[in-house]
């Protein structure tokens, strides 16, 4: 997954006991200090860099200090948005949003300043009280996403922003953190969750995951480790996500929604639940994707059935035309009724 051979970072970064941290588990890789983890000219806005796309994500890594401290509203996978303790992925999923506003280079940047990270959620998490009703993110805790920009999985192959997140959640019983993932990192089994934290197996069919997956863990490997999750103190979900529209997803989606329900122990099918996500691309993404996976883009690209939407954070972005979205929804609601019924669906989008 990583073989770090390049760090750049932002000094303050490097002098703070988790940038140490990480340096000390990194002997004799070369450091260039930056003046920040957003201009970066040897990594951002380099077109160059497209034919280097997954190298870049396994032997470069950023360090930075993260200036900006705020926690938003989300109201559909989580209650909040955390400050995320990372940006960027040494994955290398062909649809993620995040390098599309960072240009041609997207590995992983830590940010070092995880205790005031940490101090800024448990300040929020306190100002809220007791969540005064159910909703669809969580009948009795605020829940709050603290993977949003990244993997936090794969980021505690390298240090301990995940496990301080877990611990700092442990110790907080009106919330929960929560984030999704695509990499089974066993070293989280020990971080004694107690209830407090819920990761979200993202899961797709098998053909698509080869395709589209790159770098990440198999959709199987995924979905076998829910109950060792579970078992470990994690509350477990699962993302179908994203749903992509191509000749044969409805029989693909079947047998995978038919595996689960053959593999999975009862004890995860009794407190699981689902996001769906309907796929959402982006013509820099597209252009980006033509210079380092082209095939990627014959079942992503389909202006035919999307259409232009600008979401939540501002990015204009192209999603399945309404009636493709809910023509799709409607048939995987039934796919869900007929082969994992005992999945709920937590959130459609």
């Amino acid at each position: 997954m990583l073989d770090v051979r390049e760090v750049y970072a932002e000094p303050a970064a490097l002098d703070s006991p988790r940038g140490q941290q990480i340096m000390a588990r990194l002997p004799g890789v070369r450091v260039t200090e930056v003046d920040g983890h957003w201009r970066i000219p040897s990594l951002h806005g380099n077109d160059g860099n497209i034919a280097r796309w997954v190298r870049i994500k396994t032997d470069t890594l950023v360090l930075g200090v993260k200036h900006s401290l705020s926690t938003r509203p989300n109201g559909r996978s989580a209650d909040w948005i955390a400050p995320g303790p990372s940006n960027g992925c040494a994955m290398a999923c062909a649809y993620c949003y995040v390098p599309r506003r960072k240009g041609f280079a997207n590995p992983i940047t830590l940010f070092t300043n995880i205790e005031a990270i940490v101090a800024h959620v448990q300040r929020h998490v306190r100002a809220q009280g007791p969540k005064p009703e159910p909703n669809q993110c969580d009948p009795a805790a605020w829940v709050y996403d603290i993977g949003e920009n990244g993997d936090c999985s794969v980021d505690a192959l390298v240090c301990d922003n995940t496990a301080d997140l877990v611990a700092a959640f442990r110790r907080l019983p009106t919330a929960k953190a929560s984030f999704a993932t695509k990499f089974v990192n066993p070293d989280l089994l020990a971080l004694d969750p107690q209830g407090r934290t819920r990761v979200r197996f993202s899961v797709m069919p098998t053909d698509d995951a080869r395709l589209l997956d790159i770098r990440t863990s198999p959709v199987p490997e995924r979905i076998a480790a829910a109950a060792d999750f579970l078992d470990a103190g994690y509350e477990v979900h699962f993302n179908l996500s994203p749903v992509v529209l191509r000749p044969g997803w409805e029989r693909d989606w079947a047998d995978l929604l038919t595996h689960l329900d053959d593999v999975l122990p009862a004890r995860v099918k009794e407190q699981a639940a689902a996001e769906v996500i309907m796929l959402t691309h982006n013509q820099q993404l597209h252009e980006v994707n033509l210079g380092w996976h082209p095939r990627a883009e014959d079942v992503l690209w389909q202006p035919e059935i999307q259409e232009t939407k600008r979401s939540q954070n501002g990015a204009l972005n192209v999603r399945y035309d309404l009636e493709t979205k809910q023509r799709a929804l409607a048939r995987l609601r039934e796919l869900l009724a007929a082969h994992a019924p005992w999945l709920r669906i937590r959130y459609a989008f």
